[in-house]
């Protein structure tokens, strides 16, 4: 049966526990043949990337715990000289220590830089899915297991099915899934100048990619277009009543844009 994570990044709060799991189980830990020692610094098995969007006072951070994705055709296994690199039954990826002649060429095959060099023991080290663990009765790899907001998930693809709805895996056949990992945004406040007071009830519409979205600018004056695909191209018109129309065109996307304050003249 194939395993997979899953991981719902906008669970996830930032609190690092899934890498500081990983780090307390391997670091200094020999799990061979699954795995020799990690060393303390210079590796992370699971990393938790920060993303910031936006600029002050309009901005999003949103983070992502990256693992190896166990693909499932898996370039380091095709470029190791050794057959040190093997798939187990449940789709884990390993590499075996005492196989690995250190060569550095799946290290440099992979994709997504999740495979490690131990400069010590001059082997290649990545994510086993703590498969030392669940081959002696564990369900749950570390870094699952200590997520305190089920933003990471572990289990059989089937029995988590339902959750999967909307989510990808990074790689086809990988068994790392991610869902709502939030797209670019286009905010700002509109307000009125001679009042000094913000417009609520704003009329903006964004058109752009071959979609037009709405929105009202809130109590605060503030306007959101979430979720937009980076690199699109979108005119925003914002209008209110008394108020002559304001045009943004050609707003990039190619990261999330804060208009920041929007000044409307008065009819």
């Amino acid at each position: 049966m194939s395993k997979i994570f899953l991981i719902d990044v906008g669970r996830c709060t930032g609190c690092y526990n899934c890498q500081l799991a990983c780090k307390d189980e391997h670091c200094e830990n020999d799990w061979t043949p699954y795995a020799a020692p990690q060393p303390l610094t210079g590796q992370f098995w699971c990393r938790v990337s920060e993303h910031v969007q936006g600029s002050i006072p309009k901005v999003k951070i949103h983070y992502i715990p990256h693992l190896c994705a166990h693909c499932e055709k898996a370039a380091c296994m095709a470029v190791c000289r050794t057959q040190a690199i093997s798939r187990r039954a449940d789709g884990f990826v390993l590499i075996d220590p005492a196989k690995c002649a250190g060569c550095g060429e799946c290290i440099r095959a992979c994709p997504y830089d999740a495979i490690y060099f131990n400069d010590k023991l001059r082997i290649a080290q990545k994510c086993t899915g703590c498969a030392h663990l669940l081959d002696h009765g564990s369900t749950q790899p570390r870094c699952a297991e200590a997520c305190p907001t089920d933003a990471m998930r572990f289990g059989e693809e089937s029995e988590l099915a339902e959750a999967l709805v909307g989510a990808k895996p990074l790689t086809p056949g990988g068994k790392i899934w991610y869902k709502n990992i939030p797209g670019e945004f286009i905010g700002g406040t509109v307000y009125d100048p001679v009042e000094k007071e913000v417009v609520i009830g704003a009329r903006c519409l964004l058109t752009g990619e071959g979609k037009t979205l709405t929105a009202e600018t809130d109590s605060y004056g503030d306007f959101w277009f979430r979720d937009l695909p980076a690199g699109g191209t979108y005119d925003l018109l914002i209008s209110a009543d008394g108020f002559a129309d304001k045009r943004f065109d050609g707003v990039s996307t190619a990261a999330s844009v804060n208009l920041g304050d929007i000044p409307l003249e008065r009819n």
